[in-house]
């Protein structure tokens, strides 16, 4: 009877070893590939969850502005800015006017007599009448605008240097209900240094109204510079200086 050799147990041992490192890879892939998976479901819906929330801000924005000018379309002028006794305003100004109906070509530079200009030649087209503020990015040239002074509009010059936050109250005020003797007709718009002669110290923002009061009288511009925003001021010197009363007010 043929003998029998015992089982080699080196043999068994290293297959079995082997066995089971490649039963650990492939649960270390399998936990990996999990890990990866639930990775990529949380960064979907992130994704998702940024784009709802971006696109509920950009529809929400509009909604909301739109609200904002509603409400601020009924507020008073006196409810922005300080009061005209703490707005530390300058005496008005009488500039002697000229340039009426005195049309330049577009792109000519005109040097007006006084800054900001209250009268003078200028471009053959205004802003638009239905425009009230500007901003320094958006804004026409300083010879557009001396358009609107000739039919009737008030500018409130600001410098283009303003902290936001009194820019923001600006076109607050642009929105605001007007006195009615300016039937609208008003314009906030930034002005460069570089555009005219220095302002006085600490002036911030500067009226300014073509005034013509029929024409047996001398025509003026007139000018008055504050040293912060005042709805009230704006409201004493707007009223004073009505629409109608200018060289050419009834057109726009």
């Amino acid at each position: 009877m043929a003998a029998r050799w015992p089982p080699l147990a080196g043999k068994t041992n290293t297959v079995g070893k082997a066995s089971s490192q490649k039963q650990s890879r492939r649960e270390m892939i399998e936990k990996m590939q999990r890990e990866q998976s639930r990775s990529d479901r949380r960064r979907t819906i992130l994704i998702v969850v940024c784009a709802i929330v971006a696109g509920l801000a950009i529809i929400a924005y509009p909604a909301i502005k739109l609200v904002q000018d509603s409400k601020t379309k009924n507020q008073a002028l006196t409810d922005f800015g300080v009061a005209a006794s703490a707005a530390s305003c300058e005496a008005i100004t009488n500039d002697e006017a000229g340039g009426t109906q005195d049309h330049r070509p577009d792109g000519e530079k005109i040097l007006y007599s006084v800054s900001p200009p209250s009268s003078g030649p200028h471009y053959a087209v205004w802003a638009p009448f239905d425009k009230k503020f500007y901003t320094p990015s958006d804004r026409p040239p300083v010879e557009n605008l001396v358009h609107n002074l000739e039919h009737g509009y008030t500018i409130l010059w600001y410098r283009d240097t303003l902290p936001k936050d009194q820019i923001d109250q600006i076109e607050k005020i642009s929105k605001s209900k007007l006195p009615d003797s300016s039937v609208g007709k008003f314009i906030a718009a930034p002005f460069k240094e570089s555009e005219g002669k220095p302002w006085p110290d600490g002036k911030n923002l500067a009226f300014a109204h073509w005034s013509s009061p029929d024409a047996s009288q001398k025509s003026f511009g007139h000018r008055q510079f504050c040293g912060s925003v005042s709805g009230d001021a704006l409201k004493q010197f707007m009223e004073k200086y009505p629409a109608a009363d200018a060289q050419e007010p009834n057109a726009g």
